[in-house]
């Protein structure tokens, strides 16, 4: 009955409501930013490469590979999969969508977290419960936030991370389902408890150290797989729109359509509007707040452009039927195996362990910065091994558990975030549109955009830009 109560919940939490939401906040962004997603792209390259006055802060590429490392997980590879198997070759069409009108709410939401974080011991912190709490003055509200977001990232998609990456062991002859997964659990739980100890710094380390080989890793292959298998893409190109503009079978069965899967595994990967990568974002020591959001537009296309479509198009152009027995890791190594013989599924594994890890590492820095919010300052050392203690706790329960109640409980919790998130944004977009004019005025004239709270009349007291 639980599972019952909570799959109803999950169909129409984005059969309806997140659909809308999602679409209809992208759109008005993507419009009262003058299209900045595409407008804005030679500022987004130059944005990353922009250094820490000092030297000494997280600078914007470590920023944007700590958000690129929650965002690029399990979700990129299991994620697409699923989608590819239940709804079709058209999912692929609507994650695309999902992500260039979702960018625009990217921008928005990084750009308030910049303007609205806060100083701390070892730099700077912050993200949408502190935008809340100072600019909307409900500290209520922003508690909530801050407990959803523990309750997806730090327990919903760090269990479903654990469980994804152990199936993936499953097409070896050594796998017993009934210890393996354990044993897998608790070999991620102590390396991420390793990396917790040493704070906020060695996650960001890490991450940055990772992310990028994973990625160029990834891509490569997927482009290998395509070009050995190039007749197949204009049959997958066909396939994609078809399906996408199905009409027939979209509303035949909205709760298990292309459009459905789309936005739900597209919102589950590049996490646009739902308020988490703007608590990286606050961490980055930038000059104007508008490069850190233009970075995270650059982090949306990276998860969702490059890397959902590399799964996906070597996925396709295998020849290897997706039906719903083969959803999750198995459709994607029978796909590789297609093509790469014995090396595809050891491959899909090896990514699968960087993919999860990176992945468990970004969403407890999330967590951490909510930690602090409701404590209301960093947490003593004590209390931070403790929650860490459980963390690493509940990613070797994970491992172990039903993969089906971990992505709707998942898919729920951050639901509710992007129902708090996503209407605070556009109550404080105006914020955000002045900054960007502000950001855009100053290199029409040849200047390097240095920020200021009085620039844009901003009526709430801030840490920073004074």
């Amino acid at each position: 009955m639980f599972e019952q109560i909570i799959s109803s919940v999950n169909n129409a939490l984005y059969s309806y409501i997140l659909i809308i939401l999602l679409v209809a906040g992208g759109l008005f962004f993507t419009f009262r930013t003058k299209f900045a997603q595409f407008r804005l792209f030679k500022e987004q390259i130059k944005a990353v490469t922009e250094k820490p006055a000092d030297g000494k802060g997280v600078s914007s590429f470590q920023a944007l590979m700590v958000s690129t490392a929650s965002r690029v997980g399990t979700g990129n590879i299991i994620g697409v999969s699923t989608a590819l198997c239940l709804g079709g070759f058209g999912s692929v069409f609507w994650m695309w969508v999902i992500a260039i009108i979702g960018s625009a709410s990217a921008l928005i939401e990084s750009t308030l977290a910049q303007i609205y974080k806060k100083k701390g011991p070892d730099g700077c912190y912050g993200g949408p419960a502190y935008y809340i709490e100072q600019a909307l003055h409900c500290r209520p509200l922003a508690v909530v936030f801050s407990i959803f977001l523990i309750l997806t990232y730090g327990f919903g998609f760090n269990m479903l991370a654990s469980y994804n990456l152990q199936s993936t062991f499953s097409s070896y002859s050594f796998y017993d389902a009934k210890t393996t997964p354990w044993i897998i659990g608790l070999v991620i739980a102590l390396l991420v408890g390793y990396c917790l100890i040493g704070g906020g710094k060695r996650v960001v380390k890490v991450t940055s150290f990772l992310v990028p080989i994973m990625g160029v890793a990834y891509v490569l292959i997927s482009l290998l797989i395509v070009v050995l298998n190039a007749k197949e893409i204009p049959s997958v190109f066909t396939e994609i729109f078809k399906g996408a503009f199905d009409l027939e079978a979209i509303f035949g069965g909205f709760s298990g359509s292309c459009v459905m899967y789309g936005i739900k595994r597209g919102l589950f990967s590049n996490e646009a509007g739902v308020g988490s990568a703007p608590n990286a974002s606050a961490s980055a020591d930038v000059k104007h707040p508008v490069k850190q959001g233009l970075v995270q537009v650059l982090s949306v296309f990276i998860d969702t452009v490059l890397i959902c479509s590399a799964t996906a198009f070597m996925c396709m152009c295998s020849g290897v039927e997706p039906t719903a027995e083969l959803s999750g890791a198995p459709f994607v190594q029978a796909a590789l195996s297609q093509t790469l013989g014995k090396f595809g599924p050891v491959f899909i594994t090896v990514a699968m362990i960087l993919f999860a890890f990176t992945t468990l590492l970004g969403n407890l820095y999330y967590v951490d910065q909510c930690v602090a919010h409701i404590f209301k300052k960093v947490p003593s050392k004590k209390v931070q091994h403790a929650y860490h203690i459980i963390a690493a706790i509940v990613i070797f329960a994970g491992a172990g558990l039903s993969a089906d109640m971990l992505w709707n409980i998942a898919d729920i919790t951050m639901g509710a975030m992007t129902l708090i998130n996503m209407p605070v944004i556009f109550i404080l977009s105006k914020y955000a549109i002045r900054a960007i004019n502000d950001y855009v005025k100053q290199r029409k004239e040849g200047l390097e955009p240095v920020f200021k709270a009085k620039n844009i009349d901003l009526p709430h007291d801030v840490d920073y830009w004074k």
